[in-house]
């Protein structure tokens, strides 16, 4: 049999037609025309024949049929390539990987990965993606679109999978189960995290500074202390948090929401990580341990202070004089040599000071020495109950209130460094956090208010 003569061919790459048509619609190729025009989207086309298989994503129209499945699709190309899924076969080879692919375009997208080819821009942030169903889908984190609602609880979702992963919540199930400890899990990949604490495995590292961790996110959130990134913003106070939890728990200290309880001693706390640490003033548990010297702390925030001792480290610098400190506290305290302010408040002589040790001092010298003398207890008042003392620590309050807004604009601007403070009145010890100083006053066997000497406002 003769071959068929091809005696039309195209100036711009060689190729020949038998029929000046067929070269004809292959010169749209290089020119770009597209002269078929769909009237309902105004999508164009270079050939009528894709013209015509568009129209089907309006009329919904599937004619190519699959007859092992009886799934249906607008194209034949594309029942073409669903076959493969019955037949495995995978005719597109990569030939530097040998991986094999049941479409030419999966085999593009695959090159891409040795190529590090990135085409798809987006043109607000300029992130750069690999497919354009990854672009289209980044688009949504502008916008806001969450296409994927739960029929359930009415809660959206950017991707699909997210909330077909998110049904399972409903469901209870949780079918991850670790062979270790034999905790559950919902997600696969929750079960994988978890099984790090058991490895130690730490994969994501802080190319900054070289700290690990064990979820990305943690690591995402981490970078945001190099960067002073803070995007979460309280709509109440504006203040900023670089992570959401900091946020969250931030924003029970407008709704006085303290739903953590310990079980002991009934005291109730805004985050679980305050009960938690609280739980080993129990326990007397000191789980943070400092490697150069063996001195062992109760909290994380402890350990990192005593670090400093170490490594001469002062990060808080005042913005007033230039010295430098190794714990904030010590700059707040440091501060009031600047302000002049004098936060604690003897409530039995109404003299005020500027640091705790001096009100302690002045206790100890001044107040139990007119215990010695009487052979009375040191009180807000001899002969005070719980209801007086309560009662002239409120007026000393709101004395204090009406003098410091009395001061004018110097300290208003100033943003006060106050802390409370709390004295023992039988042993004169002083507190600064309320907690702890009730849990004193209870090795003590009494109630707080009668026998507290010093508070700071």
């Amino acid at each position: 049999m003769q071959a068929r003569e091809s005696p039309f061919k195209c100036q711009l790459c060689q190729k020949s037609f038998a029929e000046s048509g067929n070269m004809k619609r292959h010169l749209r190729n290089h020119t770009g025309e597209k002269p078929f025009k769909c009237q309902l989207c105004q999508k164009s086309f270079n050939k009528d024949w894709n013209l015509k298989v568009h129209m089907r994503t309006h009329t919904g129209e599937k004619p190519c049929k699959c007859q092992l499945c009886q799934k249906s699709f607008a194209k034949g190309v594309s029942l073409k390539t669903h076959m493969r899924t019955h037949t495995v076969e995978k005719p597109y080879k990569c030939q530097l990987c040998q991986k094999s692919f049941a479409q030419r375009g999966h085999l593009k997208e695959h090159m891409r990965t040795h190529t590090g080819e990135k085409p798809y821009i987006c043109q607000l942030c300029q992130k750069s993606f690999t497919k354009d169903w990854n672009l289209r889908i980044h688009m949504r984190t502008h916008t806001g679109v969450k296409p994927y609602k739960c029929q359930l609880c009415q809660k959206s979702f950017t991707y699909g999978c997210v909330l077909k992963v998110h049904m399972i919540t409903h469901t209870g199930v949780k079918p991850y189960k670790c062979q270790l400890c034999q905790k559950s899990f919902t997600y696969s990949c929750d079960l994988k995290v978890h099984m790090r604490t058991h490895t130690g495995e730490k994969p994501y590292k802080c190319q900054l500074c070289q700290k690990s961790f064990t979820q990305r996110g943690h690591l995402k959130g981490h970078m945001r202390t190099h960067t002073g990134e803070k995007p979460y913003i309280c709509q109440l106070c504006q203040k900023s948090f670089a992570q959401r939890g900091h946020m969250k728990a931030h924003m029970r200290t407008h709704t006085g929401v303290k739903s953590y309880k310990c079980q002991l001693c009934q005291i109730s706390f805004a985050q679980s990580g305050h009960l938690k640490e609280h739980m080993r003033t129990h326990t007397g548990e000191k789980p943070y341990i400092c490697q150069l010297c063996q001195k062992s702390f109760a909290q994380g925030g402890g350990l990192k202070a005593h670090m400093r001792t170490h490594s001469g480290e002062r990060p808080y610098n005042c913005r007033l004089c230039d010295k430098s400190f190794v714990e904030s506290g010590s700059l707040k305290k440091h501060m009031r040599t600047h302000t002049g302010e004098k936060p604690y408040i003897c409530v039995v002589c109404n003299k005020r000071f500027t640091r705790i040790s001096d009100l302690v001092k002045h206790g100890r010298r001044i107040h139990a020495t007119e215990k010695q003398n009487t052979g009375n207890k040191p009180r807000a008042k001899s002969s005070s109950s719980a209801k007086e003392f309560q009662l002239k620590r409120v007026m000393q309050l709101q004395l204090i209130k009406t003098e410091n807004e009395s001061v004018g604009s110097k300290f208003q601007d100033a943003k006060p460094f106050l802390e409370k403070s709390f004295g023992c009145g039988l042993c004169g010890d002083m507190l600064e956090i309320e907690i702890d100083f009730l849990e004193h006053c209870f090795g003590h066997r009494f109630s707080p208010p009668d026998h507290s000497l010093f508070i700071n406002l």
